[in-house]
C-alpha cells in the first residue's frame, strides 16, 4: 500500500479502523506497544491488523527497564509521541498519536513531523502543529482531517482517550462533532507556535504523566431505550443510572439507542407515518431525552437503526463498535414480551461486554406516596 500512498480517505478510514481495533485488544492486555510503524503493521486476508515487534513496548503490570537503563528517548522518529521525547513511556495515548500519525501519512504521502535526526527536531511537535493535511489534498473530508489532528494533539489529554474511540469515529463519520481542527488549512502562525514553545504548561502534561501507573478508563456505554418508555419513569432511571457511571468513568463514550422495529407487531408501528419522519422523531427524541445530561457533543451520539430483531440490532452494534458496557431497561410484562421474550434477556445472555439491567422498582401503593410527590 505504500507505494499507492496517498490513499482514498475511504481506504484510510478502513485501515484506521483495523489498526485502532488491533491496538485497543493490545491496550486492554495491558500493553503499550511504543513503535507503531508500516513496518510492524500486518494484514490478515480478513483485514484485520496485527501488531509486530514489541521490543520498545511496556507491560503496565512490569517493570519498565528500558526506562531504567537508558536516559534517552527510543523509537521511530517520525511516529513518536511528544511524551515519549520527554522519556514517558506508561500512557497509552503515545500509540493513539502513533496511529495519528499514520493515517496523516496514508492520507497525505507525507510524514507531519518529518524524519528528525537530532532531539531537538524531535521536541518540535511539542509546540509545532503540522501542516492540516486538507492542505495537501483538498479532497481530505473535515471529519478525517478531524480525527487525525485530534490524534495528533500535544497534549495527551487532548488526544482521544482510548483507541476503541478512534474506531468508532472513523466507523460512525456522519456522528463526528467538527471542530476547527477539521476545516483548518493552514499552520498556527509562528508567534503561536513561539509562545506554545516557551510556556512550561506545554511540557507539563508529560512531566504529570510519568508518575501515572492506572490509565483513566474510558469505556464506550450504549444506552438502549425503548421509545415507548423513554419519557416515563423507566426512562428516568435509565438516564440516571447513565449519569452515575459517567460520573465514575469521566472520559466514557456514550451513545444512545432506539431501534424502528419493522415487526409487524411492534406496537409504535404507524402505517400513516413515513420512515424517514419517524427516523427523525427518534432522533429528536434521544436528544431530548439525554438533554438533563449536560454532555459536550464529542461526548455522546446518538443512533436510530431499523431492524426486524431488536435484541440483535443491540448486539450488532455493540460488536462493531467494540462496546464496553450496555444499559438497558426491563420490559414490562406484556403481550409483546410473551411472544417474543424479553429483549434484556437475550442481549444478557449473548452480548460481549458488561451489561446493566435497570428495572423501576414497584411499591406498594400504601407505602410509597405517589409519583407526583416524588418529582
Amino acid at each position: 500500500k505504500l507505494k499507492e500512498l496517498p490513499l482514498p480517505s475511504t481506504e484510510v478510514a478502513r485501515i484506521g479502523i483495523a489498526l485502532a481495533t488491533a491496538l485497543d485488544s493490545l491496550h486492554r492486555q495491558n500493553v503499550i506497544h511504543l513503535d507503531l510503524k508500516p513496518s510492524n503493521i500486518l494484514f490478515r486476508p480478513s483485514g484485520e491488523a496485527v501488531l509486530i515487534d514489541y521490543g520498545l513496548s511496556h507491560h503496565t503490570d512490569l517493570p519498565d527497564l528500558m526506562a531504567e537503563q537508558f536516559r534517552l528517548p527510543y523509537g521511530t522518529a517520525p511516529y513518536m509521541a511528544p511524551e515519549q521525547v520527554l522519556g514517558v513511556r506508561n500512557y497509552r495515548r503515545s500509540d493513539v498519536f502513533a496511529l495519528g500519525v499514520l493515517l496523516y501519512f496514508f492520507a497525505t504521502a507525507v510524514r507531519p513531523f518529518g524524519d528528525p535526526i537530532s532531539l531537538k527536531g524531535l521536541k518540535e511537535r511539542l509546540w509545532r502543529d503540522p501542516i492540516p493535511p486538507r492542505r495537501w489534498r483538498d479532497d481530505i473530508p473535515a471529519w478525517l482531517q478531524e480525527v487525525i489532528l485530534r490524534c495528533l494533539e500535544p497534549n495527551p489529554e487532548k488526544r482521544y482517550p482510548t483507541a476503541a474511540q478512534v474506531a468508532f469515529d472513523l466507523k460512525n463519520p456522519d456522528q463526528i462533532v467538527l471542530t476547527p481542527r477539521g476545516q483548518r488549512l493552514h499552520q498556527d502562525s509562528w508567534l503561536m507556535a513561539f509562545r506554545r514553545k516557551h510556556n512550561r504548561e506545554t511540557y507539563a502534561p508529560a512531566r504529570k504523566l510519568a508518575s501515572q501507573s492506572k490509565f483513566a478508563a474510558a469505556p464506550i456505554i450504549l444506552v438502549a431505550l425503548d421509545p415507548t418508555t423513554i419519557n416515563g419513569p423507566l426512562g428516568r432511571a435509565l438516564r440516571d443510572k447513565l449519569q452515575s457511571t459517567l460520573a465514575a468513568t469521566p472520559q466514557a463514550r456514550a451513545v444512545v439507542m432506539t431501534v424502528l422495529n419493522n415487526n409487524v407487531v411492534a406496537l409504535d408501528q404507524n402505517p400513516v407515518v413515513t420512515s424517514p419522519n419517524r427516523h427523525v422523531a427518534r432522533m429528536v427524541a434521544l436528544k431530548q431525552w439525554a438533554k438533563p445530561l449536560g454532555l459536550g457533543e464529542q461526548a455522546i451520539s446518538y443512533h436510530v437503526p431499523e431492524a426486524l430483531n431488536t435484541a440483535e440490532a443491540i448486539l450488532d452494534y455493540a460488536r462493531a463498535n467494540h462496546v464496553d458496557h450496555i444499559i438497558m431497561g426491563a420490559r414490562a410484562e406484556s403481550t409483546v414480551r410473551n411472544l417474543l421474550g424479553a429483549v434484556s434477556a437475550q442481549v444478557s445472555a449473548h452480548a460481549p461486554c458488561t451489561v446493566t439491567v435497570v428495572r423501576r422498582r414497584e411499591w406498594p401503593t400504601a407505602d410509597v406516596p405517589s409519583e407526583e410527590k416524588h418529582s
